[in-house]
């Protein structure tokens, strides 16, 4: 479930760096366990997810460069403030249902059934954890890595659910283009906050125009009823659209209506956010 690029050796080497440490023994003793722990983990070449998920959480490195390798070794914020045993026994305190809860809320699943599917493990397996009271590391840190949901809350309960890389959380940049006489032109980038959205807005752009300004997801691509970024012809525009039988639609720009076939029109991407201009 966890793809440990290069074997535990390589991940061991990440761990030790993120502690600031030369030896497995001081690696065992920053992760409070025996020190014959990693020997065996050594032989079995397997990192346990509960120690990549403290060493995270205690040190604030990047969870997918300490599974992978993948990603640079830098800081994030928000870790909470209990670090190295206090907050290793208030990870393995939350396991059983509530980490099986989080784990299925992350997916969006409503059945262990779906996650049994997806993992490829045994629902008594997932039985098991919840007898136990146990705490399936490697199954929080492929949670985490998979959903984007943040490590602290998936592993705790504690801090906010939302994803640490989640786009528009904050004030960002996206791009702009002025809409000129049907041409889409480069014109930098906008600065706005989207949080306020309920929604996720994966490809966001801000298209303005004399008469008025939207923002657009581009990653909408199948046509459905209401306002479209569209081209026609080569030449762009906002429309509302209508869907009629027959993969048809019908198209209303600026008080004209035409109908034509979903296939004769591009739809570049559907409009979330409409601003007419008062003068």
């Amino acid at each position: 479930m966890i793809e440990e690029k290069g074997g535990s050796a390589q991940i061991l080497e990440r761990l030790m760096s993120s502690y600031g440490v030369n030896t497995q023994k001081d690696l065992a003793s920053a992760l409070e366990i025996p020190p014959n722990n990693i020997s065996g983990w050594t032989q079995r070449d397997s990192v346990p997810g509960n120690a990549i998920i403290k060493c995270a959480l205690d040190t604030g490195v990047d969870l997918r460069w300490l599974v992978t390798g993948e990603l640079a070794n830098a800081n994030y914020a928000g870790v909470g403030q209990l670090v190295g045993g206090d907050l290793y026994k208030q990870i393995i305190s939350n396991g059983g249902k509530p980490v099986l809860r989080r784990i299925m809320d992350a997916y969006g699943f409503t059945m262990q059934k779906q996650l049994c599917e997806l993992l490829g493990i045994s629902s008594g397996t997932v039985s098991t954890w919840v007898r136990r009271n146990h705490f399936p590391g490697e199954v929080v840190v492929t949670c985490a890595l998979d959903t984007g949901v943040s490590l602290q809350w998936l592993a705790t309960g504690k801090g906010l659910q939302q994803k640490e890389n989640a786009q528009l959380s904050v004030s960002s940049s996206i791009p702009r283009k002025n809409l000129v006489a049907g041409i889409l032109q480069d014109a930098g980038y906008w600065e706005i906050n989207l949080s306020f959205i309920a929604h996720t807005i994966s490809e966001p752009i801000f298209i303005s125009s004399n008469t008025g300004a939207w923002i657009v997801d581009m990653s909408v691509a199948g046509i459905s009823n209401g306002r479209w970024l569209l081209g026609v012809d080569d030449k762009y525009d906002i429309y509302n659209i209508t869907l009629l039988p027959g993969r048809r639609i019908s198209v209303t720009n600026k008080g004209n209506t035409f109908s034509c076939g979903v296939d004769e029109v591009t739809a570049v991407g559907k409009v979330v956010i409409a601003m007419d201009f008062v003068f």
